[in-house]
């Protein structure tokens, strides 16, 4: 009965710190049987509920210092210009309007990855039978301009095949492919294929950029992730775009990822192919 009652208590006891909003230390396991095996789903749902709260900490973290600069050199520039200690021209104003046009930017795209958690968890996504081929061109197409204006070749190559996603989806993560290499570019080029692979049609975005530190790889997919945290002052990034890729694509059940040589980086996702 000890044996029986004791693991009970401790987990009544941990229950209870939890709904208190404290984390308990992980719980020994003494025999796996039955209350064994409900210690330890325990153990693994504080861990998860552990981690979504330390993640959500350091996004909101994430969130105030990116929102923190613009800010405030948006408040410094108004508070000159009311009490008259610089007087209003051009530049001026155009600073403070990309100051706020980086603002707009990053509440856009923490809104894209409430909406597309908010589908993962009502299961809303509009998995449709696409021409990805199509979809691709149609997206260059719109960028094309932009590049020609950059100094920026094109060499698209898609095999044509159907695929399965949601086509808003799929159009929001290349349109964040092509946008970071319009923010990045060092080359005067980029490469675009499609091509089937297996189950899968992967799709390769490749240019020249910055170089990556192979250290940096696996984390460049995660939020307000960037290699050199000063970049975004330059260029506007918030280190959103890359996540909301991954969201977007693992949803669809494919994979994104990244792989790099040097300074040439090859951005890819896959997509199921139609069965």
């Amino acid at each position: 009965m000890r044996k029986l009652i004791l693991p009970l208590k401790e987990l009544g006891h941990a229950t209870r710190q939890m709904a208190q909003g404290e984390m308990p230390n992980p719980l020994s396991i003494r025999v796996h049987d039955e209350i064994g095996l409900l210690t330890a789903d325990f153990n693994q749902l504080s861990q998860k509920l552990k981690l979504v709260e330390d993640l959500r900490k350091k996004m909101l973290s994430d969130i105030s210092h990116e929102l923190r600069t613009p800010l405030t050199n948006i408040n410094g520039y108004l508070e000159a210009l009311s009490t008259g200690v610089i007087p209003g021209n051009k530049e001026l104003f155009d600073s403070i309007h990309e100051e706020s046009i980086r603002i707009t930017r990053l509440v856009e795209q923490l809104h894209q990855l409430n909406v597309w958690q908010g589908k993962k968890i009502s299961n809303e996504n509009k998995m449709n039978v696409l021409s990805i081929e199509k979809l691709i061109d149609s997206c260059v197409d719109h960028f094309s301009l932009e590049f020609k204006n950059r100094g920026v070749i094109i060499d698209l190559k898609t095999e044509a095949a159907k695929v399965v996603g949601d086509e808003d989806g799929l159009k929001q993560v290349l349109h964040n492919l092509l946008t970071n290499v319009l923010q990045y570019d060092e080359g005067g080029w980029v490469e675009i294929t499609g091509k089937q692979k297996e189950s899968n049609y992967q799709v390769i975005v490749k240019n020249l950029g910055q170089p990556i530190p192979e250290e940096h790889e696996s984390l460049i997919f995660e939020r307000f992730y960037r290699v050199d945290s000063s970049r975004s002052r330059d260029s506007g990034g918030s280190g959103l775009g890359l996540s909301l890729v991954k969201e977007i694509i693992e949803q669809q059940g494919g994979k994104a990822g990244l792989r790099s040589k040097g300074n040439e980086h090859s951005f890819w996702f896959t997509v199921p192919l139609e069965k």
